[in-house]
């Protein structure tokens, strides 16, 4: 759960313990190795040619937002999404804060990734968002990462998303 970066006057030991916690995961065997191959997720250039592909096969459209270089987003990414995206044909793409590159969003608006991001209030990384019909969001969003519980909330995320289809 990522997005501090060190700021003028703010005190190195938080950066610090951010990197203590992140190696400590690591150590626990919570986070993948840095040596693993990291796992994808497509980004894409329309919100709505992706949502309508979704529902078209009767899935809700799973929007993972990511920052880079943070470890809970790959750990998401990597253990949570990406399998459940290759295995069952989820449809997952991801956005990322901070980036610029160039987004159509649910009603054919250009903007960039984090300008999208921002309009949705997304302030914490990870995120994991679920869009139904109309680009609305179907079920709560799934904020931040919890290792022990976080496959329980995904699935229940999704069966809430999928029953707000029908």
């Amino acid at each position: 759960m990522t997005r501090t970066r060190q700021r003028r006057g703010q005190p190195a030991a938080a950066a610090s313990i951010d990197r203590r916690a992140t190696l400590l995961a690591l150590a626990a065997g919570l986070l993948p190795s840095p040596r693993a191959a990291a796992a994808t997720l497509p980004a894409p250039g329309s919100l709505a040619g992706a949502l309508a592909a979704a529902l078209g096969r009767g899935q809700p459209l799973v929007v993972l937002a990511s920052l880079q270089g943070c470890p809970f987003c790959q750990l998401v990414r990597d253990n949570y999404l990406a399998p459940l995206r290759r295995d069952s044909g989820l449809p997952v793409v991801q956005l990322d804060l901070g980036s610029r590159a160039a987004l159509v969003d649910f009603q054919g608006g250009a903007g960039t990734h984090d300008e999208l991001l921002r309009r949705w209030r997304v302030d914490v990384a990870p995120t994991v968002l679920f869009f139904g019909r109309d680009g609305r969001e179907a079920a709560p969003r799934l904020v931040g990462m919890a290792p022990d519980f976080y496959s329980a909330y995904l699935e229940q995320r999704l069966a809430a998303a999928r029953r707000g289809l029908g």
